[in-house]
């Protein structure tokens, strides 16, 4: 992925199937953290994303999952996304993050001139808690229809799956981790 933000490689070239059918996959490596200094300098240092992926053809869909920053690579993925899907855990000091990504989205929208639809995720969830309640309340309240209804629980078997090396749809498909993504899917392509 360095090579392709910061050189002539395309998107298309890194793409690699998956174990599940349709779903492709442009993996990247720590190589990457240098395109996050090295961008700084450059003219297209917030569109960089946006040309390559404006090449890439033949998918319904392309998920962009950035580092948990307010870098160049994210502010390259605001600028080349249509939709920005914001993860948020449902725990107090998250409320704080989601402020700081918020006046980010602002600054794409009124200074670079694009605008983007913005879709809220609720993380972490644990009904069990006062606070996990609370939050999520008030994050529906602020952002309304913006939040997606499925909300993914905090879950050992979520937890569980990256060391499998497999999503959690593999893993424990009847997880309720599991069947909280199914229902984010079905609501995304609905």
């Amino acid at each position: 992925m360095y090579d392709a933000l910061m050189g002539n490689l395309s998107i298309k070239a890194l793409t690699m199937p998956t174990m599940i059918s349709g779903l492709d996959i442009a993996p990247t490596n720590n190589q990457l953290s240098k395109a996050e200094r090295e961008m700084v300098n450059r003219p297209d240092r917030e569109s960089s994303l946006k040309k390559k992926l404006d090449d890439l053809s033949g998918y319904d869909y392309v998920i962009i999952d950035t580092p948990p920053n307010l870098g160049y690579l994210t502010l390259n993925a605001l600028v080349a996304c249509d939709t920005i899907l914001v993860p948020v855990q449902v725990e107090f000091f998250a409320l704080e993050g989601l402020a700081m990504l918020i006046d980010m989205m602002d600054i794409v929208t009124d200074e670079l001139g694009h605008d983007m639809r913005k879709k809220y995720l609720l993380t972490m969830y644990d009904a069990r808690t006062n606070p996990s309640k609370d939050i999520a309340e008030r994050i529906r309240r602020r952002f309304g229809g913006e939040v997606f209804r499925a909300v993914i629980p905090r879950n050992i078997r979520l937890a569980d799956a990256p060391s499998y090396g497999q999503p959690i749809c593999l893993t424990d498909p009847e997880s309720t981790g599991a069947k909280a993504y199914a229902e984010l899917a079905d609501e995304v392509i609905g």
